[in-house]
């Protein structure tokens, strides 16, 4: 699949099945996407790789954190078996660098639309899940994040369990957003 097919076919996958790629399929996109345009060459981001057992523990610690009851708890604890490979991003800024915080937050956001490309380019579907529990004391303790550290999110991972023909998205007119800077001639 070419770059242009990728990017105008990608959509967020909701319905996910095995199977998902490996540790090691994982890790080789990985390595091509993070090849992503990111300054200083920092990485300031880490993934978890949570599957199988790990999503049910994971599942538990969004009930617990949740005020929900009952058959609503059981609904929270199912959302971590929405996908059969739940990775889980972690920024890790690095601090008091010359490169801003905000700049390597831009560069783990490059680095995940370019493994969301490269993911959908081998037939994999994903969606990337965010929401209150990222933020939640038990999910990053049972995830062993530091202090420093921020959650920020799941990358839901498989394969399409309702596989279509990839549809391209017909670009906007975005033209309206580009300006062209034309500096006044400067006098010698």
């Amino acid at each position: 699949m070419d770059v242009m097919t990728a990017v105008l076919s990608r959509r967020s996958e909701r319905n996910l099945v095995e199977p998902a790629p490996s540790d090691d399929e994982f890790a080789y996109l990985l390595r091509a996407a993070a090849t992503a345009p990111d300054h200083g060459r920092l990485r300031p981001w880490r993934w978890i790789l949570v599957r199988g057992e790990g999503r049910v523990a994971l599942g538990r610690s969004f009930a617990g954190a949740s005020s929900a009851s009952g058959f609503r708890r059981d609904r929270t604890e199912a959302k971590t078996q929405r996908a059969p490979l739940l990775a889980t991003l972690v920024f890790t800024p690095v601090a008091e660098h010359q490169v801003p915080e905000w700049e390597q937050l831009a560069a783990t956001s490059a680095m995940v639309g370019s493994l969301g490309l490269l993911l959908h380019a081998r037939g994999f579907g994903s969606i990337w899940r965010t929401g209150r529990y990222a933020e939640s004391a038990p999910v990053r303790r049972l995830l062993g994040l530091r202090p420093a550290e921020r959650l920020l999110g799941w990358l839901y991972i498989g394969t399409p369990g309702e596989p279509q023909e990839p549809r391209r998205r017909t670009p906007d007119d975005v033209t309206d957003r580009i300006s062209v800077f034309a500096a006044e001639p400067v006098s010698v």
